[in-house]
């Protein structure tokens, strides 16, 4: 754990048993907070850990904010299971939280029967200068920052399927992934419309952008990526009922065109765990918006257009 005092924003917290913590606050910024825990989405804790925490963060990366102080939220059946396992998930945690140069500052821990873990998040927001699901404007390219499939993986990984290690290491390389640099990108290029891609699926995400937004969209599906081995998971019918319930939430407002493969649309609304930032990108600033995420190592698709909303039309088109 990080000793008190170790980081000079924090004034008070850790180490001396306080009630609350006292940070410093910079001047001229938001306060941008959101809270997230989970359960596991793979067997190892040390890197459940490290998914859970870049799940919690990727809200506050996806209003294009910073990260600033953390607090751990952890249910644990400490009756029944080894206490090394908690601290293989803490430390995965603040392994993350470093990395995101926040401060951990606290938490709160409940004995329960089932492992929950996860980070109230308070960050900090240019208020001038922050992306929400209502900035989306017609013509907008949709850029994508990670693939989509992890509701898959994970199930394959909880039924203990046919290559569930390699399926394991699949889901922590891009759910562990931080999207910090995705979250700069919306304060470098001035973006006014992104969200992350997490348990309402990239499609699910998608309309509640386009609907706050008034907006319609077409989703081009071969042109979404996918996590390596999801597709052919999906056929087999490792499809979690939460991925399910999406599309069925969704359909209503959801135009499916013609030959359309039924598990790639099954992907579109698959429920994720530390997803990708989904970018409402200007057309004029998308070629170096992609450049850029590029040079720095990111995966960036375009994967559609937002386009003006027409009556009689659905929201989502998936071409």
């Amino acid at each position: 754990m990080l000793e008190a005092h170790a980081d000079p924003r924090i004034l008070t917290g850790l180490g001396n048993a306080e009630d609350a913590a006292v940070v410093c606050f910079p001047p001229g910024k938001a306060l941008v907070q959101t809270i997230d825990f989970l359960t596991p989405v793979v067997n190892d804790p040390f890197r459940f850990g490290q998914i859970a925490a870049a799940n919690a963060l990727s809200d506050v990366y996806a209003m294009g904010g910073e990260p600033y102080a953390v607090m751990n939220v952890v249910c644990f059946p400490a009756g029944s299971m080894d206490g090394c396992v908690l601290r293989e998930i803490l430390r995965g945690g603040l392994l993350k939280v470093r990395e995101s140069g926040a401060m951990l500052v606290g938490g709160h821990s409940v004995q329960d029967r089932e492992i929950k873990y996860g980070l109230s998040v308070s960050g900090l927001v240019d208020p001038d200068g922050f992306a929400t699901n209502s900035g989306l404007r017609p013509g907008d390219r949709l850029v994508l920052t990670k693939p989509v499939g992890s509701g898959v993986l994970a199930t394959a990984v909880k039924a203990q399927w046919r290559g569930a290690d390699g399926y394991e290491e699949e889901i922590f390389r891009w759910a562990a992934r931080l999207n910090r640099i995705p979250g700069e990108a919306i304060t470098r290029f001035g973006l006014r419309a992104a969200t992350d891609v997490t348990g309402f699926g990239l499609g699910g995400h998608l309309l509640e952008m386009l609907r706050a937004s008034d907006c319609s969209a077409r989703l081009h599906v071969a042109d979404v990526p996918v996590m390596s081995g999801a597709l052919e998971l999906a056929t087999q019918g490792l499809v979690p009922q939460g991925s399910h319930s999406n599309r069925g939430f969704c359909q209503a407002e959801t135009e499916v065109s013609d030959g359309m493969d039924a598990m790639a649309v099954d992907i579109v609304f698959d429920a994720q765990t530390s997803g990708g930032l989904l970018l409402g990108v200007p057309e004029e600033k998308c070629p170096s918006l992609l450049a850029w995420l590029h040079e720095q190592g990111e995966l960036a698709v375009v994967v559609g257009q937002a386009e003006a909303m027409c009556p009689g039309v659905k929201r989502l088109l998936l071409c």
